[in-house]
């Protein structure tokens, strides 16, 4: 998997693993597609209506495969970098934070090589912590209870919808 289709599957399996995607996570991958290069030489539209349909069919799978991919990549420390933060702004993108996805971000990370200092330096760098302040970057740094085993979630994915047209 080429490192651009890393980059918005990161993001959309930050936006899915709650069980819905919010029209603001939405917008957030539109903003990226015009002002980085995270997304360059993809047809996200068509790539996020492929992931969409994946979710509903193999529900948890999805985001268990996801992770594979991480593993897969054999990332260097900036691409690493990259993905946290993808994950990190995804998160907080619908203003709302779950447990569900500070879970899957210690999924993420647990497969991750950067350190944990320079994950608290992206963190500095977002406006995570002030929307949240109730979450701490540590937080997302803590191991989770069982976040090797195999991912379970309390929500489904049978029904998540995209409607890019909307933004």
């Amino acid at each position: 998997m080429e490192i651009n289709e890393l980059h918005l599957k990161t993001a959309f399996s930050c936006m899915a693993c709650d069980g819905e995607i919010a029209e603001e996570e939405l917008g957030l991958v539109k903003q990226y597609a015009t002002n980085s290069t995270f997304f360059d030489g993809l047809a996200i539209e068509d790539k996020l209506n492929e992931y969409v349909a994946e979710i509903n069919n193999k529900g948890q799978g999805f985001l268990t495969g996801y992770i594979s991919n991480v593993v897969e990549a054999q990332l260097d420390e900036k691409q690493e970098l990259d993905l946290a933060t993808i994950a990190i702004k995804m998160i907080e993108a619908d203003n709302k934070i779950e447990y569900s996805e500070i879970s899957f971000f210690k999924r993420i990370r647990s497969k991750l090589n950067v350190s944990d200092e320079k994950l608290l330096n992206i963190f500095k760098d977002e406006t995570l912590f002030e929307k949240f302040p109730e979450v701490e970057p540590e937080d997302f740094l803590l191991p989770d209870i069982m976040v090797n085993e195999d991912a379970e979630w309390n929500v489904t994915f049978e029904n998540i919808e995209l409607n890019m047209k909307q933004q």
